[in-house]
């Protein structure tokens, strides 16, 4: 019992830094401790006066980003470049292509809707669609509503209708129209010949 109160007597604590300091050296070491040493306001470490400013701004001081130049306090800058920051480099999902987060949504809905043939149903589908297809493709051709292999047989229906030989009297008409071309070009080549023949009328 009388070693522990000895030995609380052998210490005190520094009005200034709040640190046990040996009782003997008390005075002195407040002297020195309040003249030279600075409690800092953020993180409450003791740093010499004279390096104060340095502390806070190597330490505490908002800093900006590189990427975007927004402000912030130094602590969330490292979280901020790896997750939040808006011109932050990420890759594509779809072409893996790097290009700043901001812009990554636009990209990615245009992307997404290009599209590649699977060569097991040959089938065009989708970017995005791309991994739920692979998960279901079975490798079996299927028939695509709209697509040019439903189409195709109707247009060359229509095509086949519209190639079909014309009627009869629409080849009547066209023999009479040639006819009567062929009299009209005859008649005339006639009537040419007979005035030349005959010569100029004096």
């Amino acid at each position: 019992m009388a070693m522990t109160i000895a030995s609380d007597e052998t210490t005190r604590i520094c009005d200034h830094c709040d640190r046990a300091i040996p009782s003997s050296n008390i005075d002195l070491h407040y002297a020195h401790c309040s003249r030279n040493l600075e409690k800092c306001k953020v993180c409450g470490d003791m740093v010499p006066k004279k390096h104060a400013e340095e502390h806070f701004l190597n330490t505490h001081a908002p800093v900006t980003c590189s990427l975007c130049s927004e402000t912030m306090e130094r602590e969330i800058l490292a979280i901020h470049k790896g997750e939040n920051c808006p011109q932050r480099i990420v890759t594509c999902e779809f072409c893996e292509f790097p290009l700043p987060a901001i812009d990554l949504a636009e990209h990615q809905e245009v992307c997404g809707n290009r599209t590649e043939l699977c060569h097991l149903c040959n089938r065009y589908i989708r970017l995005r669609e791309r991994y739920n297809h692979e998960r279901r493709c079975n490798g079996i051709p299927e028939d695509n509503v709209g697509s040019s292999r439903d189409v195709r047989p109707a247009e060359r229906e229509q095509g086949a209708q519209r190639m079909q030989p014309p009627s009869e009297y629409s080849w009547r008409l066209l023999v009479f129209t040639i006819a009567t071309a062929g009299i009209a070009i005859l008649l005339g080549s006639l009537f040419f010949q007979k005035t030349m023949e005959t010569g100029p009328v004096i």
